[in-house]
């Protein structure tokens, strides 16, 4: 549509995720007019995830629907999800637009305005399903903006034979240290802690911590990098600062939800980041304004998953459908 064209809905949904398509198929399901809009493509953070990426639920867990998710192993991996996800897409034939960034949002006369890269919408009601992968956390460290250090991490063989430096011990990590690893690359892990972190899956964990044991995998405990150079990377550990040589650093340090977009839209967060909302309608402190997903826990990224905040579609729509009434 031309940027000057004005198109109106009753729901508008931001996010093109699992959640976000489940918010589409429960407004279709009600009657109501909608859109989702997102800023890359289908279902965009499990295309950004490791090419092969396993998931920890089993692929039930993940349907949104009503429509089966089918895969060959019982924990599906990130292709299948794409397909999936795809597929519903089509079955619903969801009214989506992708590769469209929405820009501001404010509501006047009860009716949301909402401007975006490739036009304007109106909106009675809008739902934010944006996730928490779209901002790394940042050690804030000297050399972390070398074209060395990633944040965001697809297909071990570019790694191949490299001096790799991976931060972190939690499951990205531990998926890029050991595939890594097993295409050629001398692979480092840098863990603030003592141990790997207690959420990794409980069928890699057995396999991380037994490279480190043989030594294929070099491990510093209770360490934190310190500086990224050129060549080489400083860690801090318990018996001081190390200088290893290095080709590139994965610093999987975890991932935020864009708290700068949620507060343009008029969400308010609490002292600890936490968007204010109802757990029972997931409606915000802005009337009509709703949360979906993993966004609802802020910096607690581990508290919502698909597979438990699927219901907030259902929630969302029940809130919206007695509003109507």
């Amino acid at each position: 549509m031309a940027k000057s064209d004005t198109q109106h809905f009753e729901v508008l949904i931001i996010g093109a995720g699992p959640i976000g398509l489940a918010c589409g198929i429960e407004a279709q399901k009600a009657g109501k007019s909608y859109v989702i809009i997102d800023k890359g493509t289908l279902v965009n953070s499990l295309y950004n995830y490791p090419v092969f990426m396993t998931f920890f639920s089993t692929s039930e867990r993940l349907e949104i629907g009503g429509v089966p998710f089918v895969s060959i192993s019982p924990k599906p991996n990130r292709n299948e999800a794409l397909e999936y996800y795809r597929r519903v897409t089509e079955k619903f034939q969801l009214n989506v637009r992708l590769f469209e960034e929405v820009l501001s949002c404010r509501k006047e006369d009860d009716i949301f305005q909402i401007d975006t890269s490739k036009g304007v919408y109106t909106a009675n009601y809008v739902i934010i399903a944006t996730g928490f992968y779209d901002v790394p956390n940042l050690m804030n460290i000297p050399g972390e903006d070398l074209p060395k250090v990633i944040h965001y991490y697809k297909d071990p063989h570019y790694y191949a034979f490299s001096k790799v430096l991976v931060v972190g011990a939690n499951n990205s990590s531990v998926d890029v240290a050991l595939e890594t690893f097993r295409k050629g690359a001398e692979v480092t892990m840098v863990i603030r802690g003592n141990d790997m972190g207690p959420n990794v899956k409980y069928w890699v964990r057995p396999d991380i911590k037994n490279r480190i044991k043989e030594g294929s995998i070099k491990a510093y405990f209770e360490s934190n990098l310190k500086e990224i150079k050129e060549q080489t990377v400083i860690i801090s550990t318990p018996d001081g600062e190390v200088e290893i040589e290095n080709d590139f650093v994965a610093a999987m340090t975890g991932y935020q939800p864009n708290f700068k977009l949620l507060e343009k839209l008029g969400v308010t967060l609490d002292e600890n980041q936490t968007p204010i909302h109802h757990t029972e309608t997931m409606e915000t402190n802005l009337s009509g304004l709703y949360l979906a997903g993993v966004v609802c826990g802020g910096m607690d990224t581990h508290k919502w998953f698909i597979e438990n905040s699927r219901i907030h579609a259902e929630q969302i729509m029940k809130d919206i459908v007695a509003k109507a009434s």
